[in-house]
């Protein structure tokens, strides 16, 4: 039973998952046709850096962030979305404005070497499991050695024991 139940379950789940994705997909395409959001200030000052501060944008409070603020502000003016303004705050302060960097060329290791470090951590963590693993099971077939102790040992054991009974 179980083998006719989970082919038919995974289909059905491909069938639901390509269905909201087409549907996800008609939705955005009507959506862009219609009207872009607007960018709000607030929304990118987040997303950039204080290029003097180094600290974001919407916590910075020199004279360069009002700078900013200003040239963000007349772009939002112009109409431009998010994507265009970042491209132009680039343009104006280097790539060093992204609170971000860009998911490529050698920026992309800052994207890739945690997600590597991770792996890395749980395929160490599942072998130093199964070798657990199997010194519990080899442990547990080996006699006991405290079973073959001497005679007098167990003479004094005794004794020692019925002075706490």
């Amino acid at each position: 039973m179980r083998r006719r139940v989970a082919p038919a379950l995974a289909v059905l789940f491909v069938t639901l998952t390509a269905a909201i994705g087409v549907t996800q997909t008609a939705g955005a395409g009507s959506a862009d046709a219609a009207q872009a959001p607007r960018a709000s200030l607030t929304t990118i000052e987040r997303q950039v850096m204080c290029v003097t501060c180094k600290i974001p944008l919407n916590v910075a409070e020199s004279t360069q962030a009002e700078r900013e603020r200003s040239f963000i502000q007349e772009l939002i003016d112009q109409g431009l979305d998010e994507a265009q303004i970042k491209r132009a705050l680039v343009g104006q302060y280097g790539t060093t404005v992204l609170a971000l960097p860009p998911a490529s060329g050698f920026d992309l290791t800052v994207y890739l070497v945690p997600a590597a470090v991770v792996v890395a951590l749980a395929a160490l963590l599942g072998t130093l499991l199964l070798r657990w693993r199997r010194r519990g099971r080899s442990a547990d077939a080996t006699p006991d050695p405290v079973a073959s102790i001497s005679p007098a040992d167990a003479s004094r054991l005794d004794a020692d024991l019925s002075r706490f009974d």
